[in-house]
């Protein structure tokens, strides 16, 4: 018999992000029989004390402060990006032209050309790409696509989905790289409506071919971030102070390419809504409705039931039956956030070992990254409805 192949991984950025994507790799083969072993073989920053110490807490066996000489080393078939968008596209690109397989966050980048380049580079590598659209992992919502899929919902009608968080509510929050165009891309739209553009087109399977949107800047100026602090999100806020250059929420209707229509709302300005995504998908034969803050219950209607006893009822998706849950614990007993980065990872290990293309590819990143630019011009034309390219 083969020796068992270990992919051995390097990764490029720490914080909260780094955190989730390390704490996968740690545990995906923990739990799943994987055809590949994982060796956490390098974590990488720009920040020597930092990243060393953040190598040792997170589990990573070596360390590096430029992410070149990270994709330079032979012990290295991975490359996992968990920075900000504004370097996604370096690093993906010079990582696929070593031949190494490319694992990045979402949104892809923070342009459509940025995005057009790193789908053009994935489709001619011979390493794998996949990007980090973690809420596809969660087994309620990859049960509701199954549920879409087999026809149990009939012709889908509407898609509403909302990503609702309140942390920039205080206008003493510092300016942090978030708020920056430069870094960013853009603000709740990118960060937030990326998340449920793409959830949205995953479970109807069709995607977005036109918008009509509304963005808003509630402030327009912030302290910046204490020099001691740099552009961390936990920073302290100095006395100058910046300019926002991102929105801070969207709202945009939508046609999708099978009839359907959707509306969708992202913000981080809903005061006390943490971390509300929600998606509800109505059609001939009934209704899916899920929350992110209830992340272990789908809600599930049938109109063919008997009119006197229907309604939603609540399915708990943590049956071995479900997707993913086999792997974890007896029924009823509710797993988390960091599992869907721990699905992802199991996903993607099991395509690179197959051969086959990963999904969400970079093409799937590049659609999406074409619907938030559609969003844009449409708001910036005073809501008409804006064409999305390539839509099929």
């Amino acid at each position: 018999m083969a020796p068992r192949r270990t992919l051995r991984v390097g990764m490029v950025g720490y914080a909260f992000m780094g955190a989730a994507h390390s704490h996968a790799w740690r545990t995906a083969g923990r739990f799943f029989d994987l055809p590949s072993g994982i060796e956490m073989t390098a974590l990488c920053g720009r920040s020597e004390p930092q990243v060393r110490q953040a190598a040792a807490r997170l589990g990573w066996s070596s360390h590096e402060t430029d992410w070149r000489a990270l994709i330079e080393r032979d012990d290295i078939d991975v490359v996992d990006i968990c920075t900000p968008g504004d370097s996604h596209a370096g690093i993906a690109i010079a990582a696929l032209e070593a031949g190494k397989h490319v694992l990045c966050e979402k949104p892809l980048a923070n342009s459509v050309a940025e995005a057009e380049a790193m789908a053009a580079s994935a489709e001619k590598a011979t390493g794998h790409s996949m990007v980090g659209f973690n809420y596809r992992r969660v087994p309620a919502l990859a049960l509701a696509r199954r549920l879409i899929g087999q026809g149990r919902l009939g012709e889908i009608r509407h898609v509403r989905a909302q990503y609702l968080q309140d942390w920039l509510t205080d206008p003493l929050f510092p300016l942090v790289w978030r708020l920056r165009r430069e870094n960013a891309g853009s603000g709740a739209l990118g960060d937030l409506g990326a998340h449920i553009v793409d959830l949205a087109q995953y479970l109807l399977g069709q995607h977005i071919e036109s918008v009509g949107a509304l963005l808003k800047t509630f402030v327009a100026e912030r302290p910046l971030p204490a020099a001691s602090s740099g552009l961390s999100a936990a920073g302290a806020a100095g006395t100058d102070r910046g300019r926002v250059t991102v929105d801070d929420a969207a709202l945009f209707t939508a046609r999708f390419t099978g009839g359907a229509i959707g509306i969708f709302e992202a913000t981080r300005f809903a005061s006390g809504r943490k971390n509300a995504m929600r998606v509800e998908v109505n059609g001939a034969r009934g209704s899916l409705a899920f929350d992110f803050e209830s992340m272990n219950e789908l809600a599930f209607y049938d109109a063919a039931e008997d009119p006197d006893q229907a309604g939603f009822r609540r399915i708990l998706a943590t049956e071995p039956g479900h997707p993913y849950m086999d792997a974890w614990w007896p029924p009823g007993h509710i797993i988390g956030y960091e599992h869907t980065f721990t699905h992802e990872v199991r996903d993607f290990v099991m395509a690179v070992a197959s051969g086959e293309a990963p999904s969400p590819s970079f093409a799937d990143g590049l659609q999406v990254q074409r619907v938030l630019a559609a969003v844009e011009a449409s708001a910036h034309a005073n809501g008409v409805q804006v064409p999305v390219p390539g839509s099929v």
